[in-house]
């Protein structure tokens, strides 16, 4: 049976995505089905407080653990090796590595409780009287969202592991597991305190039941995985070879400073922790940028469009959730170990005993493997996005309608959902692009898309200012400023990755990507049949009643039968290749 290959690894990570993408599909339909009662519980402002919350909540988190994750999936683990008398203070001399990865994992933990703290008293400062007065419990919740935070990152040794190990079915137990309690608290103490003003404590509570839902999970199983590969949960000091001792004969003024051992402390190895330093700066660029949209409209908007903005944000970055972001994530680590510098020497020297993917050349590096894989992966987010813009902008009002109730008719929500639609396809194409780009950038590389991040912000502040404060556009001006700041990184990976690529002798063409002309003048046709068959939708007025919604959004989707049977027809090829890479090749298991 050969060793395990770069095909193997593309097959662990598109089932890994699928399987991601299924069961987040039920926890995201549970989630989804809550919400639509919650809504009933809720204004727009204190909607607008949850998401103020939550953003905290994320801060937390992603600063906590998102560069180290990034760095930790980089790491080569081919390097930690035993010393040579065999002594290794407590971590098994065969998973070293394995424990390596724990000891960083907590790292997250000692960054997360002072952010938390820090965070939540900045908060706590930028909070009017008003606001306290019209959000009751909002210190309550704001500590029990602290406590959150720190439970979730408590099981982060565990989660690293498995990623390391693509156990993708535990994470994608856990975050259902994690989103249905979530889901059974919030809901039950909304309805339990329907009389009762509660406030936002109830997404407090769920939040809290979230992170202790991951956590039992993790440690459930990550505990199994410690026992059979015998290393520890708890972080264990790794001791490594002295470096050799100078000789008799060396001259001390010719001599060289011994080099830095490899383990910081003992516990944390110094190339993951050095890029995971590194790519800090980046991190709170991108949060900033990611967040970016939240921290403005609370300086620039009412708490009522902020509720607005987070309606639209729900249901329209529902998809991005549900299948962007597994894909996203599962790329990111497919890219980091097939162009790892231990695969990356193999270039020049290519393994024959491998089985290359579907549809490239026997002899294919791992360059051309990642080309192949990247522009797959593009053009089925263009086919994708054609779909969106096709049907989205008009079924975005009476699909609201349906599900929100009327007291949203009269808050611009379906305005701010209707522009929208149009920004979905742009965070999808951003998404994998900036994935890739994580996984091969080097040190220099990620400093100088930090500064470019910079830009773009200056940007999209600009942007943000121009549109909510003084075009007046509320809440669907701000998602206007961040199309800007979004289609700005967009072309930055682009040049990036197209240098990164012609590097190694190969072209990262656009046209490989959007070479579906009739597809896209099937989408355009169909938008506006759907418009003019909608025209109430189309003018983004509110319907009349429920049965009115229901009426439009037929319409729509009687529209999509044909467009859905055009792109089948059309791309029959990239869609049987995508079902065949999802079933993986069993036989080559075997």
């Amino acid at each position: 049976m050969p060793p395990p290959d770069s095909t193997g690894r593309s097959t662990r990570a598109l089932r890994g995505a699928s399987l991601l993408i299924l069961l987040q599909v039920a926890s995201r339909a549970i989630t989804f089905v809550a919400n639509q009662v919650l809504l009933r519980f809720l204004t727009a402002q204190l909607l607008g407080v949850s998401a103020q919350l939550e953003v905290y909540y994320l801060s937390v988190i992603f600063f906590a653990r998102e560069s180290l994750r990034v760095a930790i999936q980089r790491q080569d683990s081919s390097t930690i090796t035993p010393p040579k008398d065999g002594k290794d203070g407590g971590a098994g001399t065969s998973n070293r590595a394995a424990q390596a990865v724990v000891n960083l994992g907590y790292l997250a933990i000692a960054l997360g409780i002072p952010l938390a703290t820090v965070f939540g008293w900045l908060y706590l400062k930028s909070l009017s009287t008003s606001t306290l007065a019209s959000a009751p419990n909002l210190v309550v919740s704001l500590y029990i969202y602290a406590l959150a935070a720190v439970v979730e990152l408590v099981s982060e040794p565990a989660f690293v592991m498995m990623q390391n190990r693509l156990q993708f079915g535990t994470r994608a137990a856990a975050e259902s597991i994690a989103t249905f309690l979530r889901c059974l608290v919030t809901l039950g103490s909304a309805v339990w305190g329907a009389n009762r003003d509660l406030g936002v404590l109830p997404f407090a509570l769920g939040q809290l039941s979230y992170g202790f839902g991951l956590l039992a999970v993790y440690a459930w199983t990550g505990a199994a995985l410690a026992r059979r590969e015998g290393f520890s949960l708890l972080p264990r000091r790794i001791i490594t070879a002295p470096p050799p001792k100078p000789s008799k004969q060396e001259t001390p003024v010719t001599s060289t400073p011994p080099p830095s051992p490899p383990f910081v402390l003992s516990y944390f190895y110094r190339p993951t922790l050095q890029l995971a330093s590194s790519m800090m700066t980046q991190s709170v660029v991108k949060h900033v940028l990611t967040q970016g949209d939240t921290f403005l409209v609370s300086i620039l908007s009412t708490p009522a469009a902020q509720g607005v903005y987070a309606l639209a944000n729900n249901y329209g970055g529902l998809l991005a959730r549900l299948v962007f972001q597994p894909i996203e994530e599962s790329s990111r680590s497919y890219f980091s170990r097939l162009l790892a510098p231990t695969a990356a020497t193999s270039e020049s020297t290519p393994d024959t005993t491998k089985q290359p993917p579907t549809g490239s050349s026997p002899s294919a590096s791992p360059a051309q493997e990642a080309l192949t894989a990247l522009q797959s992966l593009l053009r089925f987010y263009h086919l994708l996005s054609l779909f969106i813009l096709a049907l989205g902008p008009t079924a975005a009002t009476p699909l609201l309608a349906l599900v929100a109730g009327s007291q949203w008719a009269d808050t611009g929500a379906a305005t701010c959902l209707t522009a929208y639609m149009w920004y979905i396809p742009l965070i999808a194409i951003n998404g994998v692009l900036e994935a890739f780009v994580a996984s091969v950038a080097s040190e220099a590389e990620v400093h100088r898309q930090s500064a470019w991040m910079g830009v773009f912000s200056a940007v999209f502040a600009a942007a943000g200012f121009w549109f909510l404060h003084v075009q007046g556009w509320e809440a669907h001006g701000l998602v206007a400023a961040n199309q800007i700041n979004v289609v700005c990184r967009i072309v930055w990976c682009w040049v990036f990755i197209r240098r990164y690529f012609a590097q190694r002798g190969l072209e990262f063409d656009l046209l490989g990507v959007t070479r579906s002309a009739g597809v896209s003048l099937a989408a355009a046709v169909t938008f506006e049949l759907v418009r003019k068959a909608a025209p109430e939708s189309a003018a983004r007025v509110w319907p009349a009643s429920a049965r009115d919604a229901v009426v439009e959004l037929v319409k729509v989707a009687a529209a999509a039968v044909p467009f859905l049977v055009f792109v089948a027809m059309s791309e029959r090829q990239l869609l049987t290749s995508a079902i065949q890479a999802l079933r993986g090749r069993r036989q080559a298991r075997s």
